[in-house]
C-alpha cells in the first residue's frame, strides 16, 4: 500500500505506548523511532536509535546538543530532587536558531 520502500518511521512529541509501537512495527515491518524536538531547534533534540527495541522513552540526545537542567524554585522543581531531578531543560547546539523573525 505504501510502495514497499519504508525503511524507518518517526514519531515526535512524547513516547508512544508500547502496544502502538508494536502494532506499527508489525504493520509496516520497519523500526519506529520516537523523538523529542521543538521548532526552535529546527527538528529533533533526542531520538531513539533504529536498533533500540525498547519503548517508553524518546531516546538520547543528538551528539551535537548540550543539555542542562535548571532549578525552578517558583514551581518547587529542583535539580537536587531525588530520585528524579526536576526543572527546566536548557538545550544548546548548532541547530538552534538565534531568534524569531524581526524579534530579539
Amino acid at each position: 500500500m505504501l510502495g514497499g520502500n519504508i525503511r524507518v518511521m518517526g514519531a515526535g512529541g512524547a513516547p508512544m505506548e508500547k502496544q502502538v509501537v508494536d502494532f506499527l512495527k508489525i504493520c509496516f515491518s520497519c523500526p519506529i523511532s520516537d523523538g523529542y524536538g521543538m521548532t526552535e531547534v529546527s527538528g529533533t533534540i533526542t531520538k531513539t536509535e533504529n536498533a533500540d527495541l525498547t519503548t517508553g522513552h524518546v531516546g538520547g540526545p543528538h551528539n551535537l546538543m548540550k543539555f542542562r537542567l535548571k532549578s525552578l524554585p517558583d514551581m518547587n522543581y529542583f535539580v537536587t530532587d531525588t530520585p528524579y531531578p526536576r526543572g527546566e531543560l536548557l538545550v544548546k547546539g548548532p541547530s538552534i536558531f538565534s531568534g524569531y523573525f524581526m524579534q530579539p
